[in-house]
């Protein structure tokens, strides 16, 4: 299973509009599209690449409760672009590890 990049990672956050200024107005990345999820956050783009998603935690509208501490956000999950999927699954299986898919049929992804 060739790793060809990484494709994004999602930080946690109690702060939305916070971490929206912090991408955007520090380090210069546009706010862009975002499927419809049932929670409120981000993507964050480098050209067409969204490779910072973030989401809200707690709250109304939060995905879930946000980790104790001061940081500014947890990282929830780090995502690769890689191929051979089949390949890979057989190896975490011959290795007695559950693998836990998720699918966007709206992006094409799984």
């Amino acid at each position: 299973m060739p790793l060809n990049h990484i494709e994004h990672y999602l930080v946690l956050t109690k702060d939305l509009e916070a971490t929206r200024d912090f991408y955007v107005n520090v380090l210069g990345m546009r706010d862009g599209e975002r499927p419809p999820f049932d929670f409120a956050g981000n993507w964050f783009y480098l050209g067409d690449m969204a490779c910072v998603h973030v989401a809200q935690v707690g709250g109304e509208k939060g995905l879930r409760e946000a980790p104790e501490g001061d940081g500014t956000g947890a990282v929830d999950h780090i995502a690769f672009n890689a191929s051979g999927l089949a390949e890979l699954l057989r190896r975490l299986d011959r290795l007695g590890l559950q693998a836990r898919r998720l699918t966007m049929p709206d992006l094409g992804l799984e």
